[in-house]
């Protein structure tokens, strides 16, 4: 995974990419309207249920536009909140407040949908010892946050990006010439440029799982849509040889099932492609 120091780069160009795109060469609405010196108070309501998420964010995006205003929290990332909650009171230049209002509300409604979607595949997983993870089928450009917004959910990051993990799929396999040799050729490749990464290999049958375990170096196979069945025989075949993530449609209705065959990790790009934003508005108070 990719460090604190990469990511915090990749959360302040997501903030510096929006104010950009948002404000332009100025939020004329305001300026229009609002004298410069004049001081305001809004609140963050919650008009929905679920997971709150995007707090520390929007605290963030307040500090880009400016770093005079103040936010008092009344409520943490990861608490559930119902209608008529407050999330947090800021305070502070009204023009700097509307600048800024567009962007938090984005982030923390989409935030506070992945991780509401996230908790409750978490739910449906307790007591099972398998974890939930999330996929790169993210939204361009904002990535760092719906991953984010997962962990506040509860759930557990897969890799970044294409960069911090070796994810040989079918298609890697089919162009390499075959499963073993896409993993010798991958091996050789972390020799040659002197690179320390984690490899996942897909498989498609039991007998795909069979070619895997035969090669050493593999760190975690995906039993891609395999059914209860053949999930539960793959699980029996690679036993402590690596760990085991199951993958391919798993929904809530399934979730459950596919963990008690024993998987280690479940991957679901629901949690970041097929959420509805939670209802969330900012008001002067």
């Amino acid at each position: 995974m990719i460090s604190e120091i990469q990511f915090n780069k990749e959360i302040d160009l997501i903030i510096s990419n929006a104010i950009r795109e948002d404000v332009g060469d100025g939020d004329h609405s305001s300026l229009a309207c609002i004298p410069e010196i004049e001081m305001g108070k809004a609140k963050l309501l919650v008009k929905d249920e679920g997971i709150l998420a995007g707090v520390d964010f929007a605290i963030k995006v307040f500090e880009y536009v400016d770093p005079a205003i103040t936010v008092d929290v009344k409520i943490t990332d990861g608490t559930p909140v119902k209608y008529g909650d407050v999330a947090f009171y800021v305070s502070g230049s009204s023009q700097s407040i509307l600048k800024a209002e567009r962007l938090v509300l984005n982030a923390m409604q989409r935030m506070s949908a992945i991780a509401t979607k996230t908790h409750q595949f978490v739910k449906l997983l307790e007591g099972t010892g398998t974890k939930i993870l999330d996929t790169r089928k993210t939204t361009p450009g904002i990535r760092a946050l719906e991953k984010w917004a997962v962990k506040i959910g509860g759930g557990e990051n897969h890799r970044f990006a294409l960069y911090d993990m070796i994810m040989l799929k079918d298609n890697h396999i089919d162009f390499a010439g075959g499963i073993t040799k896409a993993i010798e050729k991958t091996k050789q490749y972390l020799i040659d440029h002197t690179l320390d990464l984690k490899i996942i290999v897909e498989a498609r049958n039991l007998d795909e799982i069979k070619e895997i375990l035969q090669t050493s170096g593999v760190y975690r196979i995906l039993i891609d849509n395999f059914d209860y069945e053949d999930t539960q025989k793959a699980v029996a075949m690679i036993g402590d040889t690596c760990l085991t993530e199951s993958s391919g449609g798993i929904n809530e209705k399934t979730v459950r099932k596919y963990a008690e065959c024993g998987v280690d990790f479940i991957s679901s790009g629901a949690l970041t492609h097929s959420v509805y934003n939670l209802d969330l508005s900012l008001k002067a108070v």
